[in-house]
């Protein structure tokens, strides 16, 4: 028997609703934390039912499947079998471990680490550029994460600008198939094939003549003889991309807004950090297939199940702490998914906190009369939530 409509669910993510969804959130975790939308699919809202999906091993994802050559789309990456290669994060054990751990060994935090002089001077250079009334976003929130990530990964500087279109024509489809869009898919899977094609060429120079950049070091990256494919190369950066690029631009431009509208410049910003990723989190979907039969608490989950996860309502549960649907960066960090959890902990956690604690502490400090100057706009997408637009005035410099 169906607990809820599948119109009702699917109309939390209107774009009426869009500027502000979460009253709607609580209002559905509170009557169904758990709910069955259709015969083998299910929402979570609740925070401990949600953390139990992403942390127990009954629930992953479906395993990648073969396709003939003549359904394979142009620079689809296959193994040799004409298995699909995935990415890391859509990937089981033991595929997921391998997979991870050869990353891991490249994208170290020595590497983040070696970062932060850099991101600190991109950041000031910015922020410096800001006069009078500018958008925030296209004067800081997306130029920084692209500057990042372009420079981790070696991209010339004469490049990052279609770099930047496209991973925001990837990340418009990450959707899931029902809040899909017609017009997204095709500059989607152009972008793809440009993002591939070029990549697919930097690598092989990389292999020639070496850097220091992250893509050199995951073309020459080993575990006992174990290394990166091909395709395993080019999916991994396809993730790193929209990952470093799009989720951070979202953490910037919400947090902008959430401090702009609630205060709290003058806490600790790995505290803002914290809390935006709690309040108002980049990525508000992500989905678990039950791998065998199992229990969600004490609901019978069949196998083959889909179970669609609302991190954004499970960030405002009251188990994540007093009066969670305030935004309130003094209050000690507490629990949140934004990361996700268990074995898809997200990798590039420590460098996305690094950028927000690095811009939220240098607007505090060279803008701290920081103001609207008109009603935002948000993106059109809802697996990553953010905003495309967020006037503001500088005020007088501090």
């Amino acid at each position: 028997m169906l607990e809820a409509d599948p119109q009702e669910f699917f109309a939390l993510f209107g774009a009426e609703r869009r500027p502000d969804p979460y009253p709607h959130y609580r209002r559905w975790r509170e009557r169904r934390p758990v709910a069955a939308l259709a015969e083998g699919m299910f929402a979570v809202s609740g925070l401990a039912e949600a953390t139990q999906v992403l942390r127990d091993p009954a629930f992953g994802h479906p395993e990648p499947e073969y396709l003939d050559p003549a359904d394979r789309l142009p620079d689809q990456p296959v193994d040799e079998s004409g298995r699909v290669v995935r990415a890391f994060l859509s990937l089981n054990p033991p595929d997921h471990t391998r997979l991870r751990r050869l990353v891991a060994k490249a994208f170290t935090p020595r590497m983040v680490e070696q970062l932060t002089p850099r991101i600190e001077e991109i950041t000031a250079e910015l922020i410096e550029r800001a006069r009078g009334e500018f958008d925030l976003m296209t004067s800081l929130a997306k130029p920084l994460p692209v500057e990042v990530i372009a420079e981790l990964l070696g991209v010339p500087l004469d490049d990052r600008e279609r770099f930047a279109a496209w991973s925001h024509a990837m990340a418009r489809a990450l959707d899931p198939p029902f809040l899909q869009h017609p017009e997204t898919v095709e500059p989607a899977v152009r972008a793809r094939q440009s993002f591939v094609g070029y990549f697919r060429e930097l690598a092989e120079r990389r292999r020639r003549e070496p850097g220091d950049d992250l893509l050199s070091a995951l073309v020459a990256v080993s575990d006992a003889g174990d290394v990166l494919s091909e395709g395993e190369l080019l999916v991994t950066l396809t993730l790193l991309l929209i990952a470093g690029h799009e989720t951070t631009t979202n953490l910037i431009g919400n947090g902008v807004l959430a401090l702009l509208r609630h205060g709290g410049w003058a806490e600790a910003p790995d505290r803002v950090v914290e809390e935006v990723l709690r309040h108002d989190s980049p990525v508000q979907l992500t989905a678990r297939t039950a791998l065998r039969d199992t229990t969600l608490g004490t609901r019978p989950i069949p196998a083959g199940s889909q179970v669609i996860i609302l991190l954004g309502a499970a960030n405002r549960d009251p188990a994540t702490g007093p009066a969670p649907e305030s935004f309130d960066p003094s209050r000690a960090p507490g629990r949140h998914l934004a990361f996700g959890q268990g074995i898809h902990f997200c990798l590039g956690a420590p460098l996305a906190r690094l950028e927000g604690r690095i811009v939220f502490r240098e607007l505090a400090r060279r803008l701290p009369n920081l103001k609207p100057a008109a009603d935002p706009t948000w993106n059109p997408t809802t697996t990553l939530r953010g905003l495309a637009t967020l006037p503001v005035a500088s005020g007088e410099r501090g």
